[in-house]
């Protein structure tokens, strides 16, 4: 399920250029802040890029931003979510707009749906 070199590449490039709300939420999961369950950030898997990743938990989080609404890309996203979870790999979506007004509803979110989970 490791992605191949050129995921792995574009992964280590978005690592050094994460948009301000991956920014804020990473600052808010990394460390083990959930539950003492760690996350990776900008994570290649398969032919995807996740923007972060825990996997004890199976979970993939990822940020979405307006464009996430428009032309292709609710398909896209529907395509890529069903992927995941051929790989056993859960999505959560959350607004970037809900990260950027209140990053620890964010985190709360991320929590409940881990509890809610399980």
């Amino acid at each position: 399920m490791d992605g191949s070199r050129v995921t792995k590449d574009r992964a280590r490039a978005l690592r050094r250029t994460m948009s301000l709300p991956e920014v804020l939420l990473w600052k808010g999961i990394k460390g083990g802040t959930i539950d003492r369950l760690r996350f990776r950030k900008q994570h290649p898997i398969g032919p995807y890029v996740l923007d972060f990743y825990c996997h004890a938990a199976k979970l993939a989080v990822e940020i979405d931003g307006a464009d996430h609404t428009t032309e292709d890309r609710p398909a896209r996203d529907a395509r890529r979510d069903a992927w995941l979870a051929e790989q056993g790999v859960a999505t959560l979506r959350l607004p970037a707009s809900l990260v950027l007004r209140d990053v620890d509803a964010a985190v709360r979110t991320i929590r409940g749906y881990l509890q809610y989970r399980d």
